[in-house]
């Protein structure tokens, strides 16, 4: 099988068409030219070149099928050689990243892969839309890169987390409910009223910020909704199954059916992590941790 040097040269040597020029090219000698040439038509089993000491040296046939496969060749080569170059600077790839709905409404995603992409814009990523306890799982099993998700007091073993995101909360409460009434809520205005919180599956997030603004105003959860996300806690909010504690960033999802109402002793803010496997990730998802991570450090010096 011929090699590259052998191409690389048959290569100069069909451009130039002159054993002495296609030599000074590629920095040798006409001999070792001449043989690596030789080689290569041994390899073919065919004449390259037509050579004749009375005429200038001009292609074969076959050579000229040769040149055109050998040019090809050569570039596939010099390509595999820039992607990987490109990919282990992480320029080049694929990355996978969960969030959970308010990433995307409180506009954090979409600074982040604005940023990423003015830099890297050959790296291909994709947005999956999970859950905080399902991005845990994915990102665990490898399913996802990264991870944009409630923070949790403790995380599963192999993943590490950093707060990116802080807004604060308010509620949500549907357009003719009798709470609106009032110019100003307070948290004592709250009791005896059904929350709806966006998870089914575990005992963290909002139901523990449910929890302490209970304790806050000094009453007890008369009761709670559990649902899937935010757009059915807000759905069923806004036909007067309860109230929804929201970032304010998801104040334009359903404004026409629901008020965002600030809450006066409510002064717990809420936070978005970005969550990632603590070893063992690709050098594009490196590139973009650290242009998030970065991106963060810059805002908060700002503020």
């Amino acid at each position: 099988m011929p090699d590259t040097r052998q191409l690389r040269y048959f290569v100069a040597l069909a451009d130039h068409l002159h054993f002495a020029k296609a030599a000074d090219e590629l920095g040798i000698a006409q001999s070792a030219l001449s043989v690596q040439v030789l080689k290569l038509e041994k390899e073919v089993g065919a004449r390259l070149l037509n050579r004749n000491k009375r005429q200038p040296v001009s292609l074969t046939e076959v050579g000229r099928m040769v040149y055109e496969e050998a040019t090809a060749a050569l570039q596939h080569v010099t390509r595999v050689g820039q992607v990987g170059r490109l990919a282990a600077r992480g320029q080049l790839g694929f990355v996978r990243v969960g969030s959970v709905a308010s990433g995307v409404s409180s506009g954090l995603v979409n600074g982040m892969l604005k940023d990423f992409r003015s830099t890297h814009p050959d790296v291909v990523v994709e947005l999956v839309g999970m859950d905080t306890p399902r991005q845990l799982e994915a990102l665990a099993a490898g399913e996802i890169d990264l991870a944009i998700l409630r923070p949790r007091r403790k995380y599963p073993s192999g993943l590490t987390a950093t707060i990116i995101h802080t807004e604060r909360l308010v509620v949500a409460i549907a357009e003719d409910h009798p709470l609106n009434s009032k110019v100003k809520l307070n948290v004592s205005d709250l009791a005896n009223e059904t929350f709806i919180t966006p998870q089914l599956r575990e005992d963290e997030g909002f139901s523990l910020t449910l929890e302490r603004l209970a304790v806050s105003g000094g009453f007890s959860v008369a009761a709670e909704i559990r649902v899937q996300d935010f757009i059915s806690a807000l759905t069923m909010a806004s036909a007067g199954y309860g109230l929804v504690l929201v970032p304010e960033s998801m104040q334009f999802l359903m404004s026409r059916a629901l008020r965002y109402r600030p809450v006066s002793g409510l002064e717990e803010n809420v936070y978005l992590a970005l969550a990632r496997r603590s070893r063992e990730y690709s050098p594009a998802t490196h590139a973009l941790l650290g242009s998030a991570l970065a991106n963060v450090k810059i805002s908060a010096n700002r503020a």
